[in-house]
């Protein structure tokens, strides 16, 4: 069967190849993994269960289930400070969808969107599919990683219709600072493109940070859309529940979208989100906690490698570590480190050309694997 160019020219996942790799292997420490390593909490898979039992497996509107989209509404208003009503929220099948969905619903084809680099990889896929083209705007180390306003200004043309930006980051685990972010806002203004803010690891903040959206400075609001998803605050990746937050006449436009994509999302998986963010917190501050010590441990373990160098990330679950005195390519040493003591690890190379000189290591594991794969690593490339 004959498959079509557009999806043919789709980037590949440097992520899968590094499985793949893997896969001829045993006793291997899978560190490429993005998810969360907890279940989901007992009384969300509760809730979920109830649906099922009370007649939530219909169909359901293309928009969102109306008690998530109030709950979401809510959420936002309290723990983001958006002003925010039911009719500004989209509930869409994980982050990743309302991503896509955002994209189709506020470019053309043959617009410019500027997007993080390195940043995460789908981005690309989502623009190749809406035939925008992806302007990568480097976020460089001595800024630690994090996005500047005079970087994506210094590539925006007449073709530029949008900006992503991703805080916490994957892959770096940067947190923009509020000062930076309205910045960023303030540029959207001056040459009047909409910004596209990616936030699914919000909860996971470091070292007293503070969460900043910037569609909550009243100024920028109806140019920015949130994005963001249950996955990684409620480890209910597999659940695929996600959101867009954004101008009552995006969600109207995003509701067409849905209606012709995927109808709508799981009925019962909607019902347990909107229990997520009605109820006790605790289990999310818990999981956070648990990542901060294990990023600690992390960071200090690979600091001790020769040739390596990490800095601390500031949230979500990733260290982008610095391996540039090796003198191998990310590529390069992924592959050995996979082949002589079978750490999987990801090349920066997956997550754009800003991020050659780099390797992702996911923290998303028990304290205990996270010091065996450093002292795996130690002993294939030394210690300092």
């Amino acid at each position: 069967m004959k498959i079509s160019r557009k999806v043919s020219a789709l980037p590949a996942s440097g992520i899968r190849r590094m499985f793949d790799l893997a896969a001829g292997y045993e006793n291997v420490i899978n560190l490429c993994i993005g998810e969360p390593d907890f279940d989901t909490p007992e009384h969300i898979i509760e809730a979920g269960c109830c649906a099922l039992h009370h007649g939530y497996t219909k169909y359901v509107a293309n928009a969102g289930l109306p008690e998530l989209r109030e709950a979401v509404a809510a959420k936002m208003e309290r723990v983001n400070g958006i002003p925010c009503r039911a009719e500004n929220v989209m509930i869409t099948n994980g982050a990743g969808q309302s991503l896509m969905s955002v994209i189709q619903c506020v470019t053309e084809p043959g617009d410019e969107v500027i997007v993080p680099d390195p940043g995460f990889p789908n981005y690309l896929g989502y623009m190749s599919l809406a035939r925008v083209t992806p302007v990568p705007a480097a976020a460089k180390e001595e800024n630690e990683f994090r996005l500047r306003a005079e970087d994506i200004e210094a590539h925006i043309t007449e073709k530029t219709s949008a900006i992503i930006i991703n805080s916490p980051c994957n892959p770096t685990g940067a947190v923009m600072d509020r000062e930076e972010l309205i910045r960023i806002g303030e540029l959207a203004e001056k040459y009047n493109l909409n910004i596209i803010s990616d936030e699914p690891y919000e909860a996971i903040l470091y070292d007293g940070r503070e969460l900043f959206s910037l569609a909550s400075v009243e100024r920028f609001r109806n140019r920015v859309v949130t994005v963001n998803s249950f996955s990684k605050s409620y480890a209910m990746t597999g659940w695929r529940v996600g959101y867009t937050v954004g101008p009552s006449e995006l969600i109207r436009a995003m509701t067409l979208l849905q209606e012709s994509l995927t109808s709508s999302v799981n009925a019962a998986a909607q019902y347990a989100a909107a229990v997520a963010l009605d109820s006790d917190q605790t289990a999310t501050v818990q999981m956070k906690d648990v990542y901060e010590k294990r990023r600690n441990t992390l960071v200090k373990g690979l600091n001790d490698i020769r040739g390596v160098s990490c800095i601390r990330p500031g949230g979500a679950f990733y260290a982008f570590v610095n391996i540039k005195e090796t003198g191998m390519t990310s590529m390069e040493l992924a592959q050995r480190l996979i082949e002589k003591c079978q750490v999987v690890t990801t090349p920066g190379s997956a997550f754009g050309n800003a991020g050659e000189g780099y390797i992702r290591i996911s923290y998303a594991s028990a304290t205990e694997v996270l010091e065996e794969a450093v002292e795996r690593m130690k002993k294939e490339l030394g210690e300092k």
